[in-house]
């Protein structure tokens, strides 16, 4: 048997680079709304309905991103959770009762007080509930790929992602509410209820019809390996597409307004790297393995951006600061979780000292 360390684990070309295609997205938006105004404007005026704020190309395409994301989530896992209950607990505790709580607070601090001197009061409000709803859903897709970066059990990262999935049906919306109301926004409850149920509650029930016909059909080897795997071009152009026509609606505020997207990052990074670092603390502290407390915290840290951006499009518009705020959430989260999964590869060490006592 060769004693050689394994090679260290590499995201996927796509995913590697994800933030180079969110400035290139940013580049090519920019320039479509500038240089194609009639067009753009065409655009952002078709919608679901009068008045409905959904966008019609953006939502296809928003749907084309996180029905295959809901094609993944077993919820036949969820029986695992008696066999580590600690860590699943942590990771909800941080999850809902820390994590949008959080984000609310910094984001009043920053978006309102802080950089008050480069934001309007009424902006500042927008950017504050775009900040909200980035952090009021935990990560559904990109979190199996930290898991796997961190050497994380695979099954145990499945039942956090399914049970986080059965508690955003019901705990999404109410979180919303509250926070942006606390922060001044108005949300229109009606809106914010249809949002959800079109980006959450119906991908996720076609996702788990169409996984359990399959798997009964077709089999499991063929239903990882042939069936999912068709979606990933898909999912790829449909977010990169999105992008740019959020930014090329967006344009005229990004030329305007270009370091909002700097100042918007301020606290998507610093909850990125609380949440992940306090929920990795009482990890340890409740003795949990590392290959459950590693991705525990990189699910504690990360954000269901897709439902992010459609949620706030919903709710305010295309072309609106919230928007804006939730696609920053996307151009900063990549090389910031590397980061993460980097600091708890290299604390592995200390982390099982500290478990090993017992």
């Amino acid at each position: 048997m060769s004693n050689a360390p394994d090679s260290p684990k590499r995201l996927a070309f796509f995913e590697r680079y994800l933030t180079l295609w969110v400035f290139l997205c940013m580049i090519v938006g920019i320039v479509i709304g500038k240089f194609l105004p009639d067009f753009t404007a065409t655009l952002s005026k078709m919608e679901f309905g009068q008045g409905s704020q959904v966008n019609i190309p953006i939502g296809v395409l928003l749907w084309l991103m996180i029905y295959p994301m809901m094609l993944k989530v077993d919820f036949g896992a969820i029986g695992g959770i008696a066999r580590k209950p600690k860590g699943l607990m942590v990771t909800l505790f941080v999850n809902w009762l820390i994590k949008p709580f959080s984000m609310a607070l910094l984001a009043w601090i920053f978006m309102q007080h802080v950089f008050a001197a480069w934001i309007d009061p009424e902006t500042a409000k927008n950017y504050t509930a775009g900040l909200i709803i980035l952090a009021a859903a935990p990560c559904t897709a990109m979190v199996f790929v930290w898991s796997y970066l961190t050497d994380g059990d695979p099954a145990y990262t499945l039942v956090q992602v399914a049970v986080n999935d059965l508690i955003m049906l019901v705990a999404f919306a109410p979180i919303v509410m509250f926070l942006c109301g606390v922060a001044n926004v108005i949300v229109p409850p009606k809106v914010l209820f249809t949002s959800v149920v079109v980006f959450i509650v119906i991908p996720l029930a076609a996702g788990w019809f169409t996984r359990k016909a399959l798997l009964k059909t077709r089999g499991k080897d063929w239903f990882e390996k042939k069936f999912l795997p068709k979606f990933h071009p898909v999912m790829i152009g449909a977010l990169l597409l999105t992008l740019v026509l959020i930014f090329a609606f967006q344009s005229k505020n990004l030329t305007a307004r270009w370091l909002a997207v700097l100042l918007l990052a301020v606290p998507i990074v610093i909850q990125v790297y609380f949440n992940s670092g306090l929920t990795y603390l009482l990890m340890r502290r409740f003795r949990v393995e590392h290959n459950v407390a590693a991705p525990g915290a990189l699910i504690g840290a990360s954000n269901f951006f897709e439902l992010a951006v459609a949620v706030a499009i919903t709710l305010f518009g295309a072309d609106s600061p919230a928007a804006l705020a939730t696609v920053v959430g996307v151009l900063v989260e990549v090389p910031v979780m590397l980061s993460v999964c980097n600091m708890c590869n290299r604390s592995r060490g200390w982390y099982n000292q500290k478990c090993a006592i017992a």
